[in-house]
């Protein structure tokens, strides 16, 4: 990561807990009446051999032998304000947190799970040459075909079948055309478009460009 890149993540990252926090107090009550834990926190791996705890606000009833991604065998567990959350991306606001101390960028492949870096260390041993980050190439165009995919397996086999056959080369894919290609514009560009998210459809720019 360069120093450019460095100082923009913390300046931003500063800029937006402060922008937000009417936002971050909003979540922080509703979780509180919720009850339960408010954040939940995942070990992810910032590079091959080196991990750290990813925060998120908490969207899921609490299941101690829960593991691997997301899929259509989990959605009962997700909780009416977690799926609030989830359809905005608000419950990612934490990881504010995790590019304030350095653990990711704001651009970058999403954090893998070890699992799945054991599984595939040739793989990602390419992919973590980049920092990871909040979003990426990756997040933006190939999230939502993800989410179509998992969601429609009914068990945790056929989420981690579909998920290690289908959408981790896809994804890597991507993250490495980012690596390949990235700029600080690029990043920009990249930021503006996870932004637009939290805005009705009607009032987003549209897309334009090479990339997204």
């Amino acid at each position: 990561m360069t120093v450019g890149k460095r100082l923009f993540d913390i300046l931003f990252s500063i800029y937006l807990m402060a922008f937000l926090s009417p936002v971050f107090a909003v979540v922080l009550w509703k979780a509180w009446r919720q009850g339960g834990p408010i954040f939940y926190g995942s070990e992810r791996m910032k590079t091959p051999t080196e991990a750290f705890t990813l925060w998120k606000f908490r969207t899921m009833a609490d299941d101690p032998n829960d593991t691997g991604v997301t899929g259509g065998d989990k959605a009962q567990r997700i909780t009416p304000l977690g799926r609030a959350l989830r359809k905005r991306r608000l419950d990612e606001l934490p990881q504010l947190w995790n590019i304030l101390i350095g653990d990711v960028s704001f651009v970058g492949p999403r954090p893998p799970l070890r699992r799945y870096v054991e599984m595939f260390p040739d793989l990602y041993g390419k992919v973590l040459k980049t920092r990871p980050g909040v979003t990426g190439l990756a997040s933006l165009i190939y999230a939502p075909h993800e989410e179509r995919i998992l969601e429609a397996c009914p068990t945790p086999e056929a989420t981690e079948a579909a998920y290690i056959r289908v959408c981790i080369p896809r994804k890597a894919a991507l993250d490495l055309l980012y690596q390949r290609n990235r700029s600080f514009w690029m990043d920009v560009k990249l930021i503006s478009w996870t932004t637009a998210k939290f805005f009705p459809r009607r009032i987003r720019p549209m897309r334009k460009g090479r990339f997204v």
